[in-house]
């Protein structure tokens, strides 16, 4: 059975944001922006997207 990913890529800054959506982002592996990330589609991935949805943009879900 495959496991599900997501791509999830950067699109906003972190310059001026609390220092807990900073550290979301770089649990996440994004620290640049328009970098790209795929992850394995759990529910931990999915709430780190979540709490940080204003700065990161999802591109593809498989």
């Amino acid at each position: 059975m495959t496991k599900k990913t997501i791509t999830v890529e950067q699109i906003g800054s972190p310059i001026r944001r609390p220092n807990v959506q900073r550290q979301t982002l770089i649990g996440l592996g994004l620290n640049k922006m328009h970098r790209t990330r795929t992850l394995e589609d759990t529910p931990a991935v999915r709430g780190m997207i979540r709490a940080v949805q204003h700065l990161v943009r999802v591109v593809d879900e498989k």
